[in-house]
């Protein structure tokens, strides 16, 4: 991260322009970008999907299948060769040796069927012509030094028994494997909880100053790029509309597109916006909750005596009106919380009230009845809505099993006021999923969900598959779905950032239990425990400032019962903190 000006570019594109063709029709993906990227430098490419980044880098690594890719025209010098000259046999030298990537989804990006060891040794093999022998060692020697403990044991290992954090660890160990000169990291934390992704981006910079690597990082996280980049450009719709350094980019944003990314991202060190009164009166007194969670239990057995205690005896109610957040890290506990409430899971042990009804009481014709008043948001919104259905016919079976359309014609006029609610054109009723953009689906979701007019919705990580601006504008609109018809909220996310600002109160969840709840103002100001105060300090703020005297508290590993035997491997400058009984992780001090 530290590069001369007046150095000779490592990287130099000019004029780029990609097309893809389907049939007669053609879509231009890139047009006319050029920016260069100089030794030691990390470039942020930044925009929301469908801008043109990944097919930028992919590009630039000659990746793109042609057809129905085409260049149609441009330079990639690299090194002052052009690579838009190269044969793919060429490239085939290239790629790993002088260039590397670092692909978004590692489980996808890794051969299942080969040992992850293997997988890095391949590459040594193939560029640096050393023997298996030699290359096993670089590779337990690369896994080491990217942080995968135990690499000996670890590289004969396949990728579904590595989390997806460690998975990524791999992709960066076989991206670096022979010391590449450039290395392109393809939206690489967008998939991890917000630990991990500090652990990861610590250590591509960890990297970066050992090699003198270069690095293009393509994101469409401002925060990221406020802690990792020299320079950033921002693409919309296959275009650069603005570029300069990230101080720059910053502090005095030019082009309405920039201003409007800045804008959306929520900061953790803002205060929130005073929450508007619900327009709906309470039918509860202010001292009986709405929902009432008591010694909640969700266990799953796995089989050969082993038990999975995924909700461990866990309290807490939500007010009429209120929104309750959730956060936690994958596998903490959270989506099975939801789940296990609305008896989509049945609950192993504990009770949930619900307008002082125990819902585990109740009989299937009676849940069925219950879950008029009780709906779920889900986190995928593509997954969650049938390809095959109608929108009309999605939103509309909703009425269809609750009997709330008499007929026909009330149930299409219904179906098109909910499109009308969640800002879709209700026009589109006849279209089909893969029709809709990802932040229309998931306004298609909550129409569904409201579709049987509950007063209160499970919102199960309902932002994660989006682009930041999108989230921004779901996020408003379950303000304003809340305050108009006075729904009530859990609201699930691994987002600290987002659920600070539309949560009333805060729980954290570690390991299945709720180690912290508090107000949501009180717990982002004055957290009090150790692992709430990891969570916080891992978030990237959107200010190349605040970034740089940041001082990080990061969980290093995953938890660990054997604390002994784990504090041998790569935990210096850390301690060992008790979260849950029995339970530990390492935090950077």
């Amino acid at each position: 991260m530290r590069a001369g000006d007046d150095m000779e570019p490592l990287l130099k594109v000019n004029d780029l322009s990609v097309s893809f063709h389907s049939g007669e029709s053609e879509f231009q993906a890139v047009r006319e970008v050029s920016f260069e990227v100089r030794k030691g430098e990390t470039l942020g490419i930044v925009g929301e999907s469908g801008s043109g980044k990944s097919v930028t880098a992919r590009s630039i690594m000659r990746l793109l299948a042609s057809p129905p890719s085409q260049m149609k025209n441009g330079e990639i010098l690299f090194k002052g060769v052009d690579l838009a000259n190269k044969t793919q046999k060429e490239m085939e030298s290239i790629r790993g040796r002088d260039i590397g990537m670092i692909f978004q989804d590692p489980m996808s990006s890794l051969n299942p069927t080969i040992k992850v060891g293997k997988q890095i040794s391949e590459s040594l093999i193939k560029h640096q012509k050393v023997s298996k022998r030699e290359a096993k060692k670089q590779a337990i020697a690369m896994m080491e030094r990217v942080g995968i403990t135990r690499s000996e044991i670890r590289y004969n290992q396949y990728p579904h028994e590595f989390s997806g954090g460690m998975r990524q660890r791999v992709m960066i160990g076989i991206a670096l494997a022979c010391r590449p000169e450039l290395l392109i990291a393809d939206e690489p934390t967008t998939a991890l909880d917000v630990t991990i992704q500090a652990q990861i981006l610590n250590l591509m910079k960890d990297m970066q100053d050992q090699l003198g690597t270069s690095i293009i990082l393509i994101t469409h996280d401002l925060g990221v790029v406020a802690g990792m980049c020299d320079r950033v450009v921002v693409m919309k719709e296959g275009q650069i509309v603005e570029t300069g350094t990230t101080t720059e980019i910053f502090a005095n944003p030019k082009h309405p597109y920039t201003i409007r990314l800045l804008n959306a991202l929520p900061r953790l060190d803002q205060k929130k916006k005073p929450k508007p009164v619900s327009l709906v009166p309470r039918d509860l007194e202010d001292d009986q909750p709405l929902l009432e969670v008591k010694s909640l239990r969700q266990h799953f057995n796995l089989g050969k005596g082993n038990t999975l205690k995924a909700v461990n005896d866990i309290s807490f109610h939500i007010r009429q009106g209120e929104t309750l957040g959730v956060v936690g890290e994958s596998g903490s506990g959270k989506s099975t919380t939801g789940r296990a409430i609305l008896r989509l899971h049945e609950p192993t042990g504990g009770d949930v009230l619900f307008k002082g009804v125990p819902l585990n009481r109740l009989s299937a014709s009676e849940m069925k009845t219950m879950r008029r008043h009780m709906q779920i948001i889900f986190q995928d919104p593509y997954a969650s809505l049938n390809p095959k259905m109608r929108i009309m016919d999605i939103i509309g079976e909703a009425l269809d099993i609750h009997q709330l359309a008499g007929n026909a014609a009330q149930r299409e006029k219904r179906v098109e006021e909910l499109l009308e609610m969640v800002g879709l054109d209700p026009t589109h009723a006849q279209r089909y999923p893969h029709e809709f953009s990802g932040g229309q689906r998931q306004r298609i979701g909550i129409a569904r969900a409201l579709a049987v007019e509950p007063e209160f919705i499970v919102c199960d990580e309902p932002l994660s598959a989006l682009d930041v601006s999108i989230q921004a504008q779901i996020v408003q609109l379950l303000e304003e779905l809340q305050q108009r018809l006075g729904l009530t909220y859990l609201f699930i996310a691994h987002d600290l950032s987002m659920v600070k600002h539309i949560s009333d109160r805060v729980a954290v969840m570690y390991n299945g239990k709720i180690v912290e709840l508090a107000e949501s103002e009180e717990l982002y100001s004055n957290p009090q425990h150790a692992y709430t105060k990891a969570l916080l300090s891992a978030i990237p703020v959107p200010d190349p400032a605040v970034e740089a005297k940041k001082k990080r508290h990061v969980v290093k590993e995953t938890t660990r019962e054997n604390v002994e035997v784990e504090d041998r491997y790569n935990l210096e400058h850390s301690k060992w903190v008790e979260v849950t009984e029995g339970h530990w992780v390492a935090i950077s001090s």
